[in-house]
């Protein structure tokens, strides 16, 4: 692969993975010893307050992008880019390692922490644990990694700009969906979105070190 000026230094990677696991661990206290029941009561009375026929189905539109199938509809078509049209294979294994890993480690920190979804203002239905919250952890694992696939493949900065814009908007909007709809609890998305965060830097780390071993390997074969 072709190294560009683009690709996020390696450091910053590596920093990035190290405060949003420390992140995640203040949430986690928190969560653990109950002190986190006024930030979340906080929160849910502000979300409460914008409440209304028309943002309930705004929101129930991303929560539901944020699901099983629209989630896996959405990677199929970027591996079919990545595959078929870009050609990087290896960056079609990054992806399916980053947003595959993040379930795995959300189902297992949800058995872990084994928390109760909140039972007041339920708009719709959710089974299972509720820390940290799976739709953030998968939409921030997702949008993440695909901007970080996409970054260099685009030109203009002003591309960039609305590509890390647009994938943040649709981050924080499947977050705070779970939150109006009554199935998380702010801490949830919070700690959803430190562990993905956590998670998706370690990826880029360790696969950007693949990466300039495979240039430093290629470049002494042709010296």
């Amino acid at each position: 692969m072709k190294q560009t000026s683009a690709k996020l230094p390696i450091s910053m990677a590596l920093i990035a993975c190290i405060v949003c696991a420390l992140g995640f661990s203040l949430i986690a206290l928190w969560v653990s010893d109950h002190q986190v029941r006024h930030f979340d009561d906080k929160i849910i009375s502000d979300i409460e307050r914008l409440q209304s026929p028309v943002m309930t189905r705004l929101m129930k539109f991303f929560t539901i992008i944020g699901s099983g199938i629209p989630v896996v509809f959405i990677i199929l078509i970027a591996m079919f880019v990545l595959h078929r049209v870009l050609r990087h294979r290896q960056e079609l294994l990054f992806l399916a390692i980053a947003v595959l890993g993040s379930v795995l480690l959300n189902t297992v920190l949800k058995l872990l922490f084994h928390r109760a979804r909140p039972e007041i203002n339920r708009i719709i239905e959710a089974n299972g644990y509720s820390f940290p919250s799976g739709h953030s952890m998968t939409a921030f694992s997702m949008y993440a990694a695909l901007t970080f696939l996409l970054w260099k493949h685009i030109p203009s900065a002003l591309g960039r700009i609305l590509l890390i814009v647009l994938s943040s908007l649709f981050i924080l909007a499947i977050g705070i969906s779970r939150i109006y709809l009554g199935v998380h609890y702010p801490s949830d998305v919070l700690g959803g979105y430190f562990m993905s965060g956590c998670w998706i830097a370690a990826c880029i780390w360790l696969y950007q070190r693949y990466e300039e071993r495979r240039y430093r390997l290629r470049t002494k074969s042709t010296a």
